[in-house]
């Protein structure tokens, strides 16, 4: 691996771990172990959607902001929606002033919750590279702090630190899923293993960004839609994240929208855990059989939000 990437690695997601442990909780799991609603191995989740701001971004924002000066005109952030909201509950915590931009795509919930921490929200583009397009040209403007989503060493270092955590706390793991959208949870869970554990990267079918950019051998252009594209609907995956995929990603899955809500059922019907779409993707890839680990495997499973619309998860749970 050459460029940037080569140097993300456990060193600095230990650093960031410790630059960001006060800001941030250690979120429980759950080993269900040899569940036959699953499959025969060891399961383990790793409860995210526990996390501040509902999901593993705190981890990455928090880590950003604390990484560099902040200027006096605050950060800037384009988000689908959780990224959003963990940078305006990182700005407020810290004293520091947001602007986000999500696109029209983005769920009311989310949106709402940006706004309760304070932060200027700013409707704008059909998806989440609209959106990121309109915040950098804002923050040439205003000269605020640009937060990436996906693409900067200190935010995958941060979502790095979710690996640290789950080794620590699992006693070790043979295989790890990990839900992908523009690609820094992933790089960051690559990163911390190192390719002693393998790890499945799991997108909806609608949302195939990094499959098409490994088939292609280079980051590409998709088109995104489906249940999960608020938070899983990047157009493009970051190049960070391609060239650590290149190197250390076991496999890519895909999951249909089904899928996923038949996931989100699961997850409340019988652990009573409320996770938002991308928050199940990675349950859906064990309950759809898109990824059959061996018998005895010892598999982390990411449920990477809990930014859910009460509404909709009533309706999939309802659904049989």
């Amino acid at each position: 691996m050459e460029g940037p990437a080569a140097s993300i690695g456990r060193e600095p997601i230990q650093r960031a771990y410790e630059r960001i442990k006060t800001y941030i909780r250690e979120t429980p799991i759950v080993v269900l172990g040899r569940d036959s609603r699953l499959v025969e191995a060891d399961v383990v989740l790793k409860l995210e959607l526990l996390q501040h701001a509902g999901s593993f971004k705190a981890r990455g924002a928090f880590n950003n902001l604390l990484s560099e000066r902040v200027p006096s005109a605050g950060v800037n952030a384009a988000s689908g929606g959780n990224h959003g909201v963990a940078v305006a509950f990182a700005a407020q915590r810290l004293g520091q002033v947001a602007e986000i931009f999500v696109p029209t795509i983005s769920s009311p919930v989310k949106i709402d919750r940006i706004r309760k921490c304070g932060a200027k929200v700013t409707i704008v583009g059909a998806n989440y590279d609209e959106a990121l397009e309109a915040s950098l040209v804002r923050a040439k403007e205003t000269g605020a702090r640009i937060v990436h989503a996906r693409d900067q060493r200190s935010t995958i270092e941060g979502a790095g630190t979710i690996a640290m955590e789950l080794e620590a706390q699992s006693g070790g793991l043979d295989s790890i899923i990990v839900p992908v959208g523009g690609g820094g949870l992933i790089a960051g869970v690559m990163a911390w293993f190192d390719r002693s554990v393998r790890v499945i990267g799991v997108e909806p079918r609608l949302a195939p960004t990094l499959t098409r950019a490994l088939e292609s051998g280079h980051p590409v252009d998709v088109e995104v839609s489906g249940v999960a594209a608020d938070a899983l609907g990047a157009r493009r995956i970051g190049e960070l994240a391609f060239q650590i995929a290149r190197e250390s990603l076991d496999r890519m899955v895909l999951v249909e929208d089904g899928d996923i809500i038949a996931a989100q059922r699961f997850l409340w019907s019988e652990l009573r855990i409320a996770a938002e779409p991308a928050g199940a993707a990675a349950t859906a890839a064990l309950l759809s059989r898109q990824y059959r680990p061996a018998a005895g495997e010892r598999v982390g499973v990411l449920v990477s939000g809990g930014n859910v619309d009460l509404s909709a998860l009533a309706t999939a749970v309802a659904t049989q």
